[in-house]
């Protein structure tokens, strides 16, 4: 069955025709599992609509044009144009076929810039590695009518007869492999060997930009179109980043109301989440709000959010300072009272909504990420600033990196808080980001303390990760008598990853405390070694991805980011009390597995974590 993207879920059927749906159908139903079908899905920044894309490793290539015209309604046909009867009178449209050829030929032209998709040599050198075809479906009208219709000695100029699916060619008796054999009869060449993964994954990259991975690199995806010198002079990477299969189905798939994705460590929840980001802000004249409860996190969102070329439209804010933010603007004063600043803040926002001070429906979409970090309170607050109208809010959650609440798992439903989410949560088990020997060896330590718990599915349980990544070195574990020979440890390593070239942003020294920070900060200031201290909310709001320099932050505020190389001091001072000993353990779990390729831990003392991840390093 061919992976059709997006899902033929309710969403993606109501805004098909009659015949797309049944084409639609005998696609998936037709095709084996190694096609690729994209519906309705605008192509590069050119923004063009190709009714459906397929892609197959050893076939290549195909763009198709679907119509519902029935034959009574078709008055005229030109190599150009053809004039149909409708209610509105006579209408005159773009021939399909010559509509579907400029589309292909658009695309073909871009990915022949890539040298990476071209032949190196032989007879086709210069040209594409992979075959590429265009065709028509007619979904109401039979061979036999259009062989009437039009003449044999006109039909085949207008109309060739290998690059027409007709309606009684789609039928649901139809067999797979004559409607194989009519797709690609739509090929006027055939040769090459079969695309390899990376190749496919680099077609995608250039037919669909909106799911390239890329943190630095400015993109407007919805800048007018580019000429071709500009297009000609682009930097194309060696290697690409960009959202799998799996991320790429369930972003495009998302339907409306709420939702919720439950996904392991380095799944691509972010990814998805930014995804959504630019279909809502296509959709939506009201700004969208993005919350978190990491500072650290909301930067690099906001960095990420602002390389799409959306960030007017999308807000994205730490779950406080947009409490904050929504006083000052609604002229709203703190409550008095004992209790800490930060809650008061929060209450004085939840009373203002209830008295009509500060109003509610303010976004037409909210995106919660890392959102097991927030209370019940504050979730039920801010679910009421999303407009009914459009009652569009994703959540985005993984209990196992739960490290701010004073308990494990929410404590709560989300119905009880107004998520109405039941049927709609998806579970993403395949972690990305870490390398399998990290994943491995952080789960089997942690998985000691989070032991996986059932749960009805308006809640959400603890789930296994499954490792989806390379091979790399094994986590390293280091034991020291003082914290100031895990500094100087620290130190060593990076002086020498700094000689083999690594780049200093691509490293990032985890702690337990402030102070531990602190401490390495002075020691690289007389090494001369680049580096920023996340030691305030200052520096955290100001964080900027990609920087060339060591970052340095707390465990807590590395939750939602990553890095090539990660250490971790301090761990000795960690789990030490008994009562601390499953919160120290999703913390640990979470600095773990924010290395993508190499993971050193040091430790000055003897306790049980300690020795257990000692003895997990043997």
């Amino acid at each position: 069955m061919a992976e059709i993207i997006p899902q033929l879920n309710r969403q993606t059927l109501g805004r098909m025709t009659s015949g797309e749906k049944r084409f639609a159908r005998r696609l998936e139903a037709l095709l084996e599992d190694d096609y690729l079908v994209w519906y309705d899905i605008p192509i590069g920044r050119n923004r063009r609509y190709p009714d459906f894309i397929v892609l197959h490793p050893s076939r290549g290539l195909l763009f198709l044009e679907v119509k519902d015209w029935k034959p009574a309604n078709l008055k005229r046909m030109s190599k150009a144009e053809v004039s149909l009867l409708t209610n509105q009178g006579l209408v005159t449209k773009p021939h399909p076929l010559e509509q579907v050829r400029q589309c292909a030929y658009g695309v073909i032209s871009k990915l022949q810039r890539d040298s990476l998709l071209c032949e190196k040599q032989g007879r086709y050198q210069g040209n594409l590695i992979m075959p590429y075809g265009w065709g028509v479906v007619f979904t109401n009208v039979t061979r036999k009518q259009m062989q009437k219709a039009i003449p044999d000695e006109h039909r085949e100029g207008l109309l060739p007869d290998h690059l027409v699916i007709y309606q009684d060619e789609m039928t649901e008796s139809a067999d797979a492999e004559t409607f194989q054999e009519q797709l690609w009869g739509m090929f006027n060449y055939h040769f090459g060997g079969t695309l390899t993964l990376p190749e496919i994954d680099r077609i995608r990259w250039h037919l669909f930009p909106e799911i390239r991975i890329s943190d630095d690199a400015q993109v407007d995806l919805f800048a007018p179109d580019a000429d071709d010198a500009s297009e000609m002079e682009e930097a194309l990477p060696d290697i690409v980043k960009i959202m799998d299969i799996q991320q790429e189905q369930l972003a495009r798939s998302i339907g409306e109301g709420h939702r919720v994705i439950h996904g392991v460590a380095g799944s691509g929840k972010t990814l998805i989440l930014g995804y959504r980001c630019l279909h809502l802000a296509q959709a939506m004249s009201k700004p969208i709000l993005v919350l978190c409860f990491n500072i650290t996190l909301a930067a690099k969102l906001r960095a990420f959010i602002s390389s799409k070329g959306i960030g007017g439209q999308v807000q994205v804010y730490h779950f406080h300072d947009w409490c904050g933010e929504q006083l000052k603007t609604y002229h709203v004063d703190v409550l008095e009272s004992d209790a800490p600043y930060f809650d008061r803040q929060v209450e004085s926002v939840i009373e203002a909504v209830d008295k009509g001070h500060i109003p509610r429906a303010q976004y037409g979409a909210l995106l919660i990420d890392e959102g097991h970090d927030f209370e019940s309170e504050w979730l039920k607050l801010v679910v009421q600033m999303v407009d009914p109208e459009s009652d569009s809010l994703l959540l985005l959650y993984d209990d196992a990196q739960s490290i701010y609440k004073k308990h494990s798992g929410l404590g709560f439903s989300l119905s009880s808080v107004g998520v109405q989410a039941r049927g709609r949560t998806t579970v993403l088990r395949l972690n990305y980001r870490n390398t399998r020997e990290i994943l491995s060896f952080a789960y089997a330590f942690a998985r000691e303390y989070l032991d996986p718990q059932t749960a009805d599915e308006d809640h959400i349980p603890l789930i296994e990760p499954e490792a989806a990544g390379t091979h790399g070195p094994p986590p390293a574990v280091r034991q020291f008598d003082s914290l100031s020979n895990e500094v100087e440890y620290t130190v060593q390593c990076l002086k020498k990853w700094q000689r083999q070239g690594i780049p200093l942003g691509d490293i990032a020294v985890l702690y337990g405390a402030t102070y531990q920070g602190r401490q390495l900060a002075v020691r690289l200031g007389k090494e001369a070694i680049s580096h920023a201290l996340l030691d305030s909310k200052k520096t955290k709001a100001a964080y900027r991805p990609g920087a060339d320099s060591v970052t340095l932050l707390t465990i807590h505020s590395s939750k939602g980011l990553e890095f090539p190389r990660v250490i971790i001091m301090g761990v000795g001072q960690l789990g030490m009390k008994e009562e601390r000993r499953q919160d120290d353990a999703r913390l640990l779990y979470v600095g773990m597995t924010r290395a993508q390729q190499y993971l050193v831990l040091t430790t000055s003392g003897d306790n049980e974590y300690s020795q257990r991840l000692l003895s997990t390093a043997d």
